[in-house]
């Protein structure tokens, strides 16, 4: 029996647009998730399809982690789900959200936290607890992944510095200081970069 396609969580782009669309980084993520998790304003799509269709904005988690003021970085190995995006050093953990976290057609609030938690836990062994909050949202429309894309920045405290891969696109995991990351700006995807120029805003949030 052949596997049913992966069906990820979506809202349209022109809801982002009449929110107030934005090229970079927003601080002010609440205001646009009150909408976006309303289960009016959500829906799952075929993965293959939405990858390529702008008038649709994929909703991905991408959560920062740190340690003492260290952040944790990676390098995404070729086993990576986004293949555009391997090779590249990353500070930021997550991925799609998709139909099984929930099982029905749409998600609110709750079921996105829940399905947060799941991608964290897939992703990292972490060896004690976190803190996580979110702090803004990511869009950028210069670049082909970006454009279907919109990220949703989580800072996430750990109480240990313990943390090993938990799959194998993750590979070469090591906290960082903030102005190391700065200097190695331009071996980052585009997302970390966004999230390190506005490092002092969000450190402080």
């Amino acid at each position: 029996m052949p596997k049913a396609e992966e069906q990820v969580l979506v809202v349209r782009r022109s809801l982002f647009d009449e929110l107030g669309s934005f090229q970079g980084f927003c601080r002010d993520a609440q205001r646009y998730l009150d909408v976006f998790l309303r289960r009016e304003n959500n829906f799952f799509a075929p993965r293959s399809t939405v990858e390529t269709d702008p008038s649709l904005k994929q909703i991905i988690p991408y959560a920062v982690f740190t340690h003492e003021g260290r952040i944790l970085r990676y390098v995404r190995g070729g086993k990576s789900g986004e293949k555009r995006l391997v090779a590249k050093s990353s500070i930021g953990i997550g991925g799609h959200i998709n139909d099984g976290d929930e099982g029905l057609f749409a998600f609110n609030e709750d079921a996105y936290r829940t399905a947060v938690e799941r991608e964290i836990a897939e992703e990292l062994r972490l060896g004690g607890g976190f803190i996580d909050r979110v702090v803004g949202l990511i869009n950028d429309d210069a670049t082909e992944v970006g454009q279907v894309h919109l990220g949703v920045v989580h800072l996430v405290e750990l109480e240990s510095s313990d943390v090993r891969p938990g799959e194998a696109a993750i590979t070469r995991l090591e906290f960082v200081a903030p102005q190391a990351l700065l200097e190695q700006r331009e071996n980052l995807e585009t997302w970390s970069q966004i999230v390190m120029d506005h490092w002092t805003e969000i450190a402080a949030a």
